[in-house]
């Protein structure tokens, strides 16, 4: 058995998430039903970097498959040909040792994209951005998303998941202004849970458009409790443009090490409290849906 490397790119407008559902259209069934064609065997199963929501696109997804030797040189020659075109295997290569596309990454970069200017709306890139109606504060923006950088329970900012820890490190929350006059949020974690980058975008508009004040952000997440007011903003926005992995003599490393389970904090503990314990069978602390 040899493992191949894909790196994947898809627009997410078209399909209900990265992860397999019955009835419905999704990135893994399209891209292992491709696969199995190529090979000309029963479609493999792919382990992913991070499972998008419906509608969130990448242009830096990262699978990895484990074939036979025969077929992991034909899958490096035609790569996955019948994809449809919402759908594009990048570059596929072979795996370094240790290499787990899911446990192995350091970091995931995810970019938002905002209109708040009628003339910097482009009809082409319509699905893609989001359309707001007030003028952005970009400065305000950036120092309300400030306090958030670190390791941090992020319960009041995600959807939870039964027997997965809510704690990550945010790396990078940062806003700007495009030449195009496109507001960009760029995020980047070691891992997001369920509908965190989302979540966040939303609080910094509330900021962005004057409808809370720099600190409330902040607030939110050192209340501990999830707030009805923070919106989690339209899936169309948001695209996974990176995974980040360490050198190949560290990544068996990372692995084991990303595959400890961080619990969720514990009463008397505090904000931004992680605690390694034993992971459980079922459920992962670094599962990365948005």
């Amino acid at each position: 058995m040899v493992r191949v490397r894909l790196d994947v790119a898809y627009d997410g407008a078209g399909f209900a998430g990265w992860a397999a559902q019955p009835g419905l259209r999704t990135v893994e069934d399209e891209l292992s039903r491709a696969l199995g064609r190529v090979l000309r065997r029963p479609a493999p199963r792919l382990v992913v970097a991070g499972r998008t929501d419906a509608g969130v696109s990448a242009r830096g997804q990262v699978d990895h498959v484990d074939v036979e030797q025969a077929a992991g040189t034909a899958l490096l020659r035609r790569r996955a040909a019948a994809l449809p075109a919402d759908v594009v295997v990048r570059g596929a290569r072979p795996a370094p040792p240790g290499f787990d596309a899911r446990f192995g990454a350091l970091r995931r970069r995810y970019a938002y994209r905002v209109v708040d200017d009628p003339a910097a709306r482009d009809p082409l890139r319509r699905g893609e951005v989001l359309v707001v109606r007030r003028p952005l504060d970009v400065a305000a923006m950036a120092r309300a998303a400030s306090p958030l950088l670190g390791e941090h329970d992020w319960l009041p900012y995600c959807r939870p998941r039964a027997g997965a820890s809510t704690v990550r490190t945010l790396l990078r929350l940062g806003w700007s202004r495009a030449p195009d006059g496109v507001v960009v949020a760029d995020v980047e974690a070691d891992a997001f849970c369920h509908h965190m980058v989302r979540s966040l975008v939303g609080a910094c508009l509330a900021v962005g458009e004057g409808r809370r004040d720099e600190g409330w952000p902040a607030r939110v997440l050192a209340a501990g409790v999830r707030d009805p007011a923070v919106a989690v903003v339209p899936a169309h926005g948001l695209v996974l443009e990176e995974v980040v992995y360490p050198p190949d003599e560290e990544l068996a490393a990372q692995a084991v090490r990303a595959r400890s389970y961080r619990g969720p904090v514990a009463p008397g503990e505090g904000a931004g409290t992680a605690r390694e314990v034993p992971r459980p069978v079922a459920g992962s602390g670094h599962e990365h849906d948005t």
